[in-house]
């Protein structure tokens, strides 16, 4: 049988509560989405005062990060350089706004974070920190 490593909703959710935390610090309004290694929806919030559009970004780059098993800043880049709409690519859930990261665990990825409200370079830092508060080391070693 076929198992497959995934973000189980506890993880997901404490991703969530660190990003909110990580957003009441600033003091700005952001939404959050995580998503399993299918790019399926496991868990997402948008914060009071958030923007609406906030909302559906956050879900596509938590697809993004999880399907294509990249940050979405690096879609978003590959796009640019091929001359192709920085937003959206083939499928209409695919972005390419920085703030969507791959989590992977033991190597393996297990799943995506976004982040929308902010910049793109704060959306992604404060998804990257959400992955550390709960997997304990620098993800971006992993």
């Amino acid at each position: 049988m076929y198992t497959q490593q995934r973000i189980s909703s506890e993880e997901a959710l404490k991703m969530i509560q660190h990003v909110i935390h990580e957003a009441h610090q600033i003091k700005k309004e952001i939404a959050v989405a995580v998503s399993g290694p299918e790019g399926e929806p496991l868990a997402f919030l948008r914060m009071d005062g958030a923007s609406p559009a906030a909302s559906r970004i956050a879900r596509n780059k938590a697809y993004t990060a999880a399907i294509d098993r990249k940050d979405t800043k690096l879609m978003g880049e590959f796009m640019n350089d091929n001359d192709r709409p920085p937003a959206f690519w083939g499928d209409d859930g695919v972005t390419g706004f920085g703030g969507g990261v791959t989590v992977r665990s033991k190597g393996v990825v297990v799943g995506g974070i976004g982040v929308s409200g902010l910049s793109e370079a704060e959306d992604e830092r404060i998804a990257y920190a959400a992955i550390a508060a709960v997997y304990g080391k620098d993800h971006k070693n992993d």
